[in-house]
């Protein structure tokens, strides 16, 4: 993606099923469990890069003893910073005495981040500034061990306000509303009603304080906390927590929206956001990683007993298209040959903007994300250009072998015409000084194209347009093509996203901007404030009773129409070459990704009742002049 666009953030979780000296014994390591947690993190890079943390969890420790450690990080390298510290701690603890490194029960007493229990967390600053307090896991905190609540997740609510509201008429003093706070201290809630009728249930049957303690660990009913916790939830989640004794869950939204995998064996149990870092961790083929249903939870408790368990009744499976556009890796199964099929959806459309021009029609691509989608839309040239060469030939009577070979040698002009420059900083604030830098972020292989050529390039998707129009489409003139083509493997981005993408804000999408500026060309622009009008009769109402109206803005006009006017917008003063914008088809999108149907961004139509109040609030701040978020 050219655009620069908020990441969803990403979880990994590890529980180690066996006693430490199990792992050292086999794999001559008491840090199995902290190496593979490494891994998870790292290979979910993509997901995260503002910010990371991790946790831990020591079972069965003595009174006096440290059991939970957390180290956060929003330094540049945020996961090499968290295990680079880990490191250090150890080799400092263990100095010149390696035999330490399998002493299982010295390390316990004595190391942070030996324990069994492991919680990781990729962070994307969506909200509340790329601070430290401001990344997860988040910690509730509690003198009794199954009273400490850990937290972390790939979420976000739409109904923040109405969570926290709850939390006031519970008689709590939340100290901030944002959606991690409230989702915490709704559990936390839970889990110390639970803590107390377990206690006086415990004390009648009698039990000692102390003895009460741990058979309270025993008989906590995680996932009947969270089934009370998440009644009123409204959003994409995948929540992850970890209490003090060392009970476990990872509960994924009722709508399938977040991605969450699990993968478990007599050794270990693993959960991630993608599917592809836990076969890579743990050395596993596709069939061995398993899908959480939407609506579950996975458990584990402290005994290392697991369970899937329904917490909410599924809805409409609407997991997030964009996983497979963007945000997931591209080394899973599916994905790639999703991304494949993406790029060669849109060969019909290219042929049309060429008119059928394919020898002087130059491919590539926009560095580094959108590479996949080349790779299917060169396969669909391939298969033009095949279907071209069997027409000259049947047409032929009596070919010479020279003409054969002539025909044949003929296929795509493929070029690798864009290179990023990923190391340039443009540090300077002034605004002239800075848009020139922006402009070098990519740089062009000279030579590769003619003055008779189309250029056509594929870009993951369109969103802002800002960079194609700052430094792309300036970059690509140079190589003087008479035509640019810039195709996006997705849709046109009309909507905001509310659950967990942070895309927020109407007027930063260059598809809602065309449609304004259409319908200001066709004097249809009362159509503006009859909407505003419309979802401002809409706030008091109940989320189940809301509509998106904001659909009528885009109602009077053809996706084409749309994308001709983007095409305007985004041509930089000065570019020579006739440019083209082409997108996706949804149609052909689902068909291309056809596990998972959530195409919100796109068509509007959101799968919880909460994104329509979110998406005509976001309408109605952009004519109120108004920039905050919209959730």
């Amino acid at each position: 993606m050219s655009d620069p666009i908020k990441h969803e953030c990403g979880i990994a979780f590890v529980r180690l099923r066996k006693p430490l000296e199990y792992y050292v014994d086999k794999y001559g390591t008491a840090f199995y469990g902290l190496n593979k947690m490494y891994l998870l993190m790292e290979k979910q890079r993509n997901r995260g890069q503002d910010g990371a943390g991790l946790a831990n969890i020591k079972l069965n420790t003595e009174p006096g003893t440290r059991y939970i450690s957390r180290y956060r990080s929003v330094e540049t390298n945020s996961i090499g910073d968290i295990f680079g510290k880990v490191q250090k701690r150890i080799a400092e603890g263990v100095g010149s005495d390696h035999e330490k490194l399998k002493d299982v029960s010295w390390l316990k007493q004595n190391l942070p981040f030996t324990g069994e229990v492991y919680l990781g967390h990729l962070r994307y600053g969506t909200y509340g500034g790329n601070t430290i307090e401001a990344c997860h896991p988040f910690l509730r905190q509690n003198n009794w061990p199954t009273r400490n609540l850990i937290v972390a997740g790939n979420f976000n609510m739409t109904n923040v306000d109405e969570l926290f509201e709850e939390l006031v008429e519970l008689g709590q003093h939340p100290k901030e509303k944002a959606d991690t706070i409230t989702i915490m201290e709704k559990i936390g809630h839970f889990l110390d009603e639970a803590n107390d009728d377990l206690y006086y249930q415990l004390k009648d049957e009698g039990y000692t304080k102390k003895q009460a303690t741990e058979e309270i660990s025993k008989r906590l009913d995680v996932a009947d906390i969270l089934r009370r916790a998440s009644k009123k939830w409204d959003g994409g989640y995948t929540i992850a927590g970890m209490m003090g004794h060392g009970d476990a869950f990872v509960l994924r939204d009722p709508a399938g929206i977040r991605p969450t995998f699990y993968y478990y064996d007599d050794e270990i149990v693993v959960v991630a956001s993608e599917r592809p870092v836990i076969q890579t961790a743990m050395n596993l083929p596709t069939d061995a990683v398993q899908e959480l249903p939407p609506g579950a939870t996975i458990v584990v408790k402290k005994a290392g007993d697991v369970s899937i368990e329904q917490i909410k009744q599924p809805l409409t499976y609407n997991a997030c298209s964009f996983e497979r556009i963007y945000f997931s890796r591209g080394n899973d199964k599916d994905i790639y040959n999703e991304r494949i099929e993406l790029g060669r959806r849109l060969i019909p459309k290219i042929l049309d903007k060429v008119e059928g021009d394919v020898e002087n029609t130059v491919l590539s691509f926009i560095p580094n994300t959108a590479e996949v989608s080349f790779y299917g839309m060169v396969k669909g040239m391939e298969d033009h250009f095949n279907t071209l060469k069997f027409q000259k030939i049947q047409g032929l009577k009596n070919p010479t072998p020279e003409v054969l070979q002539e025909i044949l040698k003929t296929r795509p002009r493929v070029e690798k015409v864009a290179w990023k420059d990923v190391k340039l900083r443009t540090f300077i604030t002034e605004d002239s000084s800075r848009d020139d830098l922006v402009s070098h972020v990519y740089d062009i292989t000279h030579g590769t194209v003619t003055s008779n050529d189309h250029l056509v390039v594929i870009d993951d998707s369109i969103v802002r347009g800002t960079t194609l129009r700052q430094s792309i489409l300036k970059i690509f003139d140079r190589l003087g093509p008479k035509h640019i083509v810039i195709a996006s493997s997705a849709p046109q981005i009309r909507y905001p996203d509310c659950y967990g993408i942070d895309m927020a804000r109407m007027g930063n999408f260059v598809a809602f901007r065309a449609a304004v500026e259409l319908l200001k060309d066709r004097g249809q622009e009362g159509l503006i404030q009859e909407v505003y009008e419309k979802c401002k009769a809409q706030e008091q109402m109940a989320d189940t009773e809301v509509q998106n109206f904001v659909k009528d803005i885009y109602e009077p006009f053809t996706a084409q129409e749309i994308s001709d006017k983007i095409a305007e917008i985004l041509t930089p003063e000065g570019v020579k070459a006739r440019v083209s914008i082409i997108y996706q088809d949804i149609e052909d999108l689902h068909e291309s990704c056809p596990s998972n149907p959530g195409d919100w961004y796109f068509s509007g139509n959101y799968p919880t009742p909460g994104g329509n109040r979110v998406v005509n609030r976001s309408f109605i701040y952009y004519v109120e002049g108004r920039t905050e978020r919209a959730y």
